[in-house]
């Protein structure tokens, strides 16, 4: 999960939890940090080879863009074919149209009002109890 707002990552962490899945979730609050972990130390993308990724994505972080992120990951052989949730605050049609053209699997806009947030968490939640993450090559 790349979110730079920690009540943000507890409520989605928590309704994910709520909702039956109990994977492991790293929390990462910038792009640095979280592609630094998905495309290692030498920036080649191995160290994500074999590893069963979901990747939660905010547009709006501290030090990059998040498309910058979704680029990167679906430029990059071994995370292309993870899937990728966009979880932002951003109803823009065309950065909404740019993140599908990227590879995004699945765009969220996050309601203003807590309570819509927590129903939208809660229903994403629920697909990922059920989906299926494919294999990596």
């Amino acid at each position: 999960m790349i979110e730079d707002d920690e009540g943000h990552a507890r409520l989605i962490e928590k309704n994910i939890r709520r909702a039956g899945v109990s994977n492991e979730i790293l929390p990462f609050a910038n792009g640095t940090e979280a592609l630094a972990f998905l495309l290692g130390p030498d920036g080649s993308g191995e160290v994500s080879s074999g590893r069963q990724l979901l990747i939660l994505l905010d547009l709006n972080l501290p030090d990059m863009t998040g498309i910058d992120i979704l680029e990167k990951l679906k430029l990059n052989q071994h995370t292309k074919r993870s899937p990728v949730v966009v979880l932002t605050t951003t109803d823009d049609a065309r950065e909404i149209q740019r993140c599908y053209d990227l590879g995004a699997n699945v765009y969220i806009t996050k309601p203003v009002n807590y309570e819509n947030f927590a129903n939208a968490i809660r229903q994403l939640g629920l697909f990922f109890a059920v989906m299926q993450v494919p294999e990596a090559d």
